[in-house]
């Protein structure tokens, strides 16, 4: 099957205006945004594939059993029920995979990235009750459930890459230690938000696009999302307008250059100055 293709512009367009108004929401919905991002990914996925994935979610919650209990007990019963009963889990080929990165696609194959198999994870457990929320940790996004303090104070992590194996503490640092060769801070251990999951899940996109220079329109989708959330980093505009320039749009790329040089200048000339410089070339290739 080929690699999902971004929809029509019209359609792009309605998706990102609901992003916008669901990113700046009081309680953005964890699920609804990644439908969004999906579908702004896969041209594919119509309203009714949308409304499929949060009726499949809900028919995963009811299998759970009844409130199993402690942090330790919901663990298992989400590993039983989708790691063990449904398969989900993740392997080294997923990590080349856009699909990967689309919650529809990763419902329908029951393979994904981690941050997406956790996606799964939290909004099964969470229909069902649970106390539930995501950990990104570096390089390895799990799932938490109970007291977010730590291991000590009754937080249980489990691994949905891994078909939801629940961790131990020594785990934790093994997979902190194998991302980053540091140790495991419990600042590491606090739930992370819902935008914080969602922009780790855009950034996940953009570094899959960045080795594909063919598929230079799924990294523009990508930022473009991720320059609706409330809170990103200023040079996003830097790398969107590279990536103008790179797909030939030269004239708005070197606008899009010029603008953040100017936003640049009044903290670093010296950056500004280059970045002008990148403008001048891409308007050079115009002649």
């Amino acid at each position: 099957m080929p690699s999902p293709c971004p929809p029509p512009p019209a359609r792009s367009a309605e998706l990102r205006e609901r992003f916008a108004e669901e990113v700046r929401s009081e309680r953005p919905g964890l699920s609804a945004l990644c439908l969004l991002v999906a579908a702004e990914g896969d041209g594919r996925l119509d309203e009714a594939g949308m409304d499929a994935v949060e009726i499949e979610l809900d028919r995963l919650a009811g299998e759970l059993p009844h409130r199993p209990g402690s942090p330790h007990a919901w663990a298992v019963a989400l590993r039983d029920l989708l790691g063990e009963r449904y398969g989900f889990h993740g392997l080294p080929d997923d990590y080349r995979r856009l699909e990967s990165s689309l919650l529809h696609e990763v419902l329908r194959r029951r393979r994904g990235l981690p941050i997406l198999l956790s996606v799964v994870w939290i909004e099964v457990a969470r229909r069902a009750g649970a106390p539930v929320y995501g950990v990104a940790l570096p390089g390895h996004f799990v799932v938490g459930f109970g007291a977010s303090e730590g291991p000590g104070a009754g937080q249980v992590l489990a691994d949905p890459f891994d078909g939801g194996r629940v961790l131990t503490g020594p785990d934790a640092e093994l997979l902190v230690a194998g991302a980053t060769g540091g140790s495991l801070e419990p600042s590491m251990l606090v739930p992370a938000g819902t935008l914080e999951v969602v922009a780790r899940i855009l950034n996940n996109v953009r570094a899959w696009a960045a080795t594909r220079p063919e598929r230079t329109d799924v990294g523009l989708w990508a930022l473009d999302l991720a320059l609706l959330l409330p809170s990103h980093p200023a040079r996003l505009r830097y790398e969107r307008a590279q990536l103008l320039v790179q797909r030939g749009e030269f004239t708005t790329g070197a606008a899009e250059l010029e603008a953040y040089a100017e936003v640049v200048a009044a903290v670093d000339p010296a950056a500004a100055d280059r970045i002008r410089g990148e403008a001048l070339a891409a308007r050079a290739l115009l002649n």
